[in-house]
């Protein structure tokens, strides 16, 4: 019997073979689906073509700044539309996006900032006053850009570029999208622990784990195409469970909420006919204590510890399917 070599002529090339990467659901769903909804934020409202085009004005304008492939881009925001842009421009150039927790004090920043070597930092108007005692900590010299999505924080701006002028600086002509990463395993993000008992630790993700917990989501949840996605989560935490992907993947459209408000999320999910959301017991608890009933079934994937049979009982009593998983 004559066995085959499979091993000739069938290694990897262009026509066989692309390396994994969640930053391909932009421009899929971009291409397919231009005017779909892609972004709703309290002040802005986007269709899939503008957020690519952000993306590629964004990503053009940090290799103007010198920005290169490995690079560390640290960002500091809540759920915002420029937090969600961040996480595909920043790979499509090859950097590494660093989004940082919120809730951290100004040392526990500067650890962050030096120990992943940041080479430009993202700052959400609310939280220039820590990074620039971050900075001053660590007498570092890093670009900020500031991000002005609450004007109740404009008090905070003092002499740096913003958002939407760093926007400009990039052109279309100079960026044609191309997957610029060669190993599906080149780092997507970095990400940190809070450093509750000691200094906070890098978790390195790759382009390939992105790619696959990004569909993961999408068959362990069972969303439908198109779903509506109210932003609970912070994007912040271990990517937004790379949810940032997975909406994109599946030309969804993205509810950006600034900080966690029962009335709030209830208004939301009333008004944008919202279909999927994900947060702790905490915010389950929240929402059973506001009492509202929801017109249509919500499907809700929170972690940590599973919530009593009691907790379940009472938030499915009000309209809403719970999916528990790991953490």
């Amino acid at each position: 019997v004559t066995i085959r070599n499979y091993k000739t002529g069938l290694e990897k090339n262009k026509a066989n073979y692309v390396p994994l990467s969640p930053v391909t659901f932009l421009k899929r769903t971009a291409d397919i689906f231009p005017n779909y909804t892609s972004i709703i934020s309290e002040n802005n409202k986007f269709t899939w073509k503008s957020t690519f085009t952000r993306c590629k004005l964004f990503a053009s304008s940090l290799k103007k700044r010198k920005i290169k492939k490995g690079d560390t881009v640290s960002i500091i925001a809540p759920n915002s539309s420029a937090m969600y842009e961040a996480h595909f421009a920043i790979p499509m150039i090859g950097a590494v996006i660093n989004t940082i927790n919120i809730r951290l004090d100004a040392k526990t920043v500067s650890f962050i900032l030096t120990h992943s070597d940041s080479k430009i930092i993202f700052s959400d108007t609310e939280f220039l006053p820590i990074v620039k005692e971050a900075l001053k900590i660590s007498r570092q010299k890093i670009p900020i850009i500031f991000i002005e999505d609450d004007l109740n924080f404009s008090k905070n701006i003092k002499g740096d570029q913003s958002y939407e002028d760093f926007l400009k600086e990039g052109k279309l002509e100079d960026y044609k999208f191309d997957l610029i990463i060669e190993d599906e395993w080149f780092p997507i993000s970095l990400s940190y622990t809070s450093g509750t008992t000691g200094n906070p630790k890098g978790v390195v993700t790759h382009h390939r784990g992105a790619y696959l917990n990004s569909i993961s989501n999408h068959l362990i949840w069972n969303m439908k195409k198109n779903p509506v996605y109210l932003w609970t989560l912070p994007m912040f935490h271990c990517n937004g469970w790379c949810f940032p992907w997975t909406i994109a993947a599946l030309s969804g459209t993205n509810i950006c909420l600034r900080k966690i408000d029962s009335k709030e999320i209830f208004r939301l999910i009333k008004k944008y006919n919202v279909s999927n959301l994900c947060g702790t017991a905490v915010i389950i608890n929240m929402l059973i204590s506001e009492g509202t009933k929801l017109d249509h079934r919500v499907e809700f994937m929170t972690g940590a510890a599973p919530p009593p049979v009691s907790v379940l009982k009472k938030i499915e009593e009000q309209g809403f399917n719970i999916t528990h998983t790991y953490g």
